[in-house]
């Protein structure tokens, strides 16, 4: 048998977690807990959930007192189920009398997963239908352009009139050498390099 480990958290340091750390205290779990004051927005901003999930091992079991202790987002709690389950750690919820060592509770967590992919399905699709929408109004996407239209016919006069090196245009215009590369094509701009290199 393996330890029983207690999780509490609440969302702002006003807060108490003496309520959770009695329930937790009563589920069997050991001392000392991990607690934090933050919000659950994030399980990877949480730093001691994350100790607690790399701290247990197969055969403990990880106890709170509600998911949402655990997790603020159906996303998060099944990420959070699923690696608890590959370490082979249990989960118990007081409130809601889930355990994960029964059947009915891994039945559960296999129906969240379900849902948290559709879920996702969900969001990258209305996403998907966010970015046409804003296409359409002519919005554009991606990085700005580190040169103007202008700029980079500049850039070719100086470069085929005045001879200007692919450094000295880097310089000039305050921009990457393979910015220059990319407006002056790629291969012209190369041999010109490479020119210089065996110069």
């Amino acid at each position: 048998m393996g330890e029983i480990i207690g999780y509490a958290r609440v969302s702002s340091t006003g807060q108490s977690l003496e309520v959770q750390r009695d329930k937790l205290f009563k589920a069997g779990c050991r001392e000392p807990l991990y607690e934090e004051k933050k919000s659950g927005a994030n399980a990877y901003n949480r730093p001691q959930l994350q100790e607690c999930l790399s701290y247990v091992r197969a055969g403990d079991q990880l106890v709170v007192t509600k998911l949402d202790r655990l997790a603020r987002s159906l996303l998060d709690l099944t990420k959070i189920a699923e690696h608890l389950r590959q370490k082979k750690v249990d989960l118990r919820v007081l409130d809601q009398q889930i355990d994960t060592s029964r059947a009915d509770g891994r039945l559960l967590f296999g129906m969240l997963g379900a849902f948290s992919e559709f879920e996702l399905a969900l969001r990258a699709e209305r996403q998907a239908d966010g970015i046409a929408k804003a296409k359409a109004k002519g919005v554009q996407f991606g990085r700005a352009k580190a040169l103007t239209d202008e700029q980079c016919k500049r850039m070719q006069v100086l470069r085929e009139q005045e001879s200007f090196s692919v450094a000295q245009l880097a310089t000039r215009f305050n921009v990457s050498v393979p910015t220059v590369y990319r407006v002056l094509g790629a291969s012209s701009a190369k041999q010109e390099h490479l020119g210089e290199s065996h110069g």
